[in-house]
């Protein structure tokens, strides 16, 4: 019998420590845990939901499955610079959380790095000082090679963002997910919203 108590009892600090590190994970995000759910979703055409049909871009998929509203600020062909113009029309919804998803139009146009950085950085400073969780979305920069991704890794790590790596990886390239050879169909960006859903969970769970 005795047995039996150590075990239950080596399952409960399993299950504790197991929490703690939860906890932990989101200790960093700045200016978690928010004081509310409002959420925005920031960012060029893929938030816009380009090659979805109605109802069914990533946004409006997310916010069925959390049961959540989200406000789509989705603008087809943004650059980050184009967002930093428009920041304040995040700003107004007072979002408590705001998904970011741009710079894959900058990648298109051969913008340098070094500035889409820049423009990515200060978009997230500004969300951060208004109080807004931030949840970076890594887009792909290049067919061969992740050109992007070591940015915006260390754009998260930098201003502690919550981050979900390149949200189109496993869809180009493969038609049964894509309208064209940028923009998901209805498919791929359920699967995107696959991808987003359990961080934005976690932010919300509090």
């Amino acid at each position: 019998m005795r047995w039996v108590f150590m075990a239950v009892g080596a399952i409960a600090a399993v299950l504790l420590v197991f929490y703690l590190l939860e906890d932990d994970q989101l200790s960093y995000v700045t200016n978690y845990p928010s004081e509310g759910n409002t959420i925005v979703a920031f960012g060029d055409s893929l938030v816009l939901g380009v090659g979805s049909t109605a109802g069914n871009d990533f946004v409006s998929v997310l916010s069925r499955n959390i049961g959540l509203p989200i406000e789509n600020l989705g603008v087809s062909g943004n650059t980050t610079a184009q967002g930093l113009d428009r920041i304040n029309d995040v700003l107004e919804r007072d979002p408590d959380i705001v998904l970011l998803l741009l710079g894959g139009n900058d990648y298109l146009r051969q913008i340098p790095r070094e500035m889409i950085r820049q423009n990515l950085g200060s978009i997230i400073i500004k969300l951060h000082e208004a109080g807004s969780i931030v949840v970076l979305l890594g887009v792909r920069g290049g067919v061969l090679r992740d050109n992007l991704r070591e940015d915006f890794e260390n754009l998260a790590r930098e201003y502690n963002t919550a981050y979900v790596p390149n949200v189109l990886d496993g869809l180009i390239g493969k038609p049964e997910f894509m309208y064209d050879g940028i923009h998901p169909n209805d498919r791929g960006y359920a699967l995107i919203a696959e991808k987003i859903e359990p961080t934005l969970e976690e932010l919300l769970v509090q």
